[in-house]
């Protein structure tokens, strides 16, 4: 879920901390990307349509691979250095939010049920997509291929959104990319949205700055963080009747959670029973990271190890294959030469991020794999 509402709040209220870049603006650019929420979005949108997955010949769902492939061959080309960080264990301030979601899978898995049973297209497009879940096997097939690209994996020991953040607090990559806005909370110094949205050749990458949003709101990151746990984090509940808004004027009124619930009319609101609202505030201060990693390194891309996993074993089309595999290697060059900053002029914009479009991402470097009907992601 992340921090509920808190793109449009930033562009009402700090604007200026937020701006629209080209996707080849990053040319040079290390960049932490939140792997979890990639395969979510592919394992959703590509080669999807209804029911219908993409799969291997032994019904294996592969949008991931063919959405990670040919996302992160479009960011080497294009000059790109990603870092894919990975989920390790959820800490235990995300147990409640967990069990929700997994209840809102098996509501779905009964609405898509019904949907089929009457015939429901648009229903079961719809409830269809709610019944995704990234499994341990999506991740580790993409770990795989990423390692066989010759991209480098970190394996987080908690969650990949705050890791990320360390990387780019610790200068080792210069933004982080994500959906989840709880990046800035965890401090990254910028966060980029859109970056690897399979949509994203039509909608404008959007670039945040902690610093100019701190700055804009004339908060503390302290005040920040409480303002996020107000607007509706992942770790608890938020007070009943408190939106964006509302929670921003009255960390500016009292300067934070402890001086609202002093002065907080708690008729009017009602505060959620034995709220650990300092817990979460700890996870975003001190969240379980580790910068004890190896080196960072881009190296060429194992051409028969992508050529048995990709063609042997998940059916990819040999040629668009070996193709791909020699644009990694030409990308891979061409992202050695030396950035030219002023090639690269960005615009600020004052408006909300364009509306995403949920559009099948259609890779230059892999075949389709075969298309089967299937009511949930199977694991290998």
């Amino acid at each position: 879920m992340g921090v509920k509402g808190l793109t449009k709040l930033l562009a009402d209220n700090a604007p200026k901390s937020m701006r629209e870049q080209k996707f080849e603006s990053y040319f040079g650019r290390r960049i932490a990307v939140d792997a979890s929420m990639c395969i979510y979005q592919f394992l959703i949108v590509v080669g999807r349509t209804g029911m219908e997955t993409l799969t291997n010949e032994a019904g294996d769902v592969t949008s991931h691979l063919q959405g990670m492939f040919s996302r992160t061959i479009r960011l080497l080309e294009a000059g790109i250095k990603p870092v894919y960080v990975f989920d390790g264990k959820p800490p235990e301030m995300k147990k409640d939010e967990l069990l929700k979601r997994h209840a809102k899978r098996n509501e779905a898995t009964e609405g898509l049920t019904k949907a089929v049973e009457a015939g429901d297209t648009d229903a079961i497009e719809k409830f269809s997509k709610r019944t995704v879940k990234v499994t341990k096997q999506h991740n580790d097939d993409c770990k795989r291929l990423l390692r066989l690209m010759g991209v480098p994996v970190v394996e987080a020991p908690c969650e990949a959104e705050s890791q990320c953040a360390a990387l780019c607090k610790n200068d080792k990559v210069y933004a982080v990319a994500s959906e989840d806005m709880d990046s800035l909370t965890f401090g990254a110094t910028r966060f980029v949205r859109h970056l690897m949205d399979p949509s994203s050749r039509k909608i404008p990458v959007m670039e945040f700055e902690v610093a100019k949003i701190l700055e804009e709101l004339q908060f503390t990151m302290d005040q920040f963080i409480d303002l996020c746990i107000l607007c509706g984090c992942d770790y608890c509940d938020s007070i009943k009747g408190i939106g964006g808004l509302t929670a921003l004027k009255l960390i500016r009124q009292h300067g934070s959670i402890e001086g609202i619930l002093e002065n907080i009319n708690k008729d009017k609101y009602q505060i959620p029973e034995d709220w650990p609202y300092q817990e979460a505030r700890r996870m975003f201060k001190e969240p379980d990271v580790t910068l004890d990693i190896p080196e960072l390194k881009w190296t060429a891309p194992d051409e028969e190890g992508l050529v048995n996993f990709l063609v042997k074993e998940n059916g990819f089309n040999q040629d668009r294959v070996t193709k791909a595999i020699e644009k990694i290697k030409s990308a891979k060059n061409k992202s050695s030469q030396g950035r030219l900053e002023s090639f690269f002029k960005p615009t600020v914009s004052t408006s909300v991020p364009l509306k995403r479009k949920e559009t099948s991402e259609k890779p230059a470097s892999a075949a389709a794999s075969k298309k089967t009907k299937s009511t949930r992601g199977r694991k290998k």
